[in-house]
């Protein structure tokens, strides 16, 4: 598969040929639905918690006589059926991941690109580099390219300059080619990804 290559600017900047192991594999629904739902139990805190029974500060004194006065038995304060009792079954500190196989998680990130490419979503960017972190500029000149909705996938590292211009725009989101999840992919309507982070991914799922 090929693709043309852009300028952050907008010019042409030549061809790249994309592995079709990677940017032409099928497409698995499945596959991507199970990832996102790895990725968002993970991101969970689990700090959730409930008083029950036995942590409630309360007298452990019968409320009331066990007869005579027509009203319920009952024997403490802290049950959960009054006022300022524990709850019953309720939330405790836990752990929400689960598990999921690499080689489930290598085939999802494939099938997130290849839907990209698919879709005609893809687009490759020579460099994600801007002369000045200047926020209008970097909006205009992806206003040229088409990309509103993006995430755009960079090098090693992102340029500082134009991570600064990226940061403050809305429905944009930037970040080095390690960083590269099905999340955060589908979410955003366009994938732009730099040559560096092409080369990047072929390596890593090949």
């Amino acid at each position: 598969m090929k693709l043309n290559v852009v300028t952050i600017d907008g010019t042409e900047a030549g061809e790249i040929e994309l592995a079709d192991a990677v940017f032409a594999a099928p497409v698995r629904k499945d596959i991507l639905q199970r990832c996102v739902v790895w990725q968002l139990a993970r991101r969970r805190a689990g700090t959730h918690k409930s008083k029950g029974r036995s942590e409630v500060k309360a007298t452990s004194k019968k409320v009331w006589s066990q007869k005579g006065t027509g009203r319920a038995r009952h024997g403490n304060r802290a049950a959960p059926q009054f006022r300022g009792g524990g709850k019953a079954f309720g939330p405790v500190n836990r752990s929400h991941e689960i598990d999921l196989p690499k080689k489930v998680r290598a085939m999802a990130l494939r099938s997130a690109l290849a839907s990209k490419a698919a879709d005609g979503k893809l687009v490759v960017l020579d460099a994600a580099t801007v002369g000045e972190a200047k926020t209008g500029k970097l909006v205009a000149s992806l206003k040229k390219l088409g990309i509103g909705s993006a995430l755009i996938i960079g090098g090693a590292e992102i340029e500082v300059n134009f991570a600064r211009a990226a940061r403050n725009i809305a429905q944009l989101d930037v970040l080095p080619q390690q960083g590269a999840n099905v999340y955060d992919i589908l979410r955003r309507d366009t994938l732009v990804l730099t040559r560096d982070a092409v080369k990047h991914l072929e390596e890593r799922l090949q």
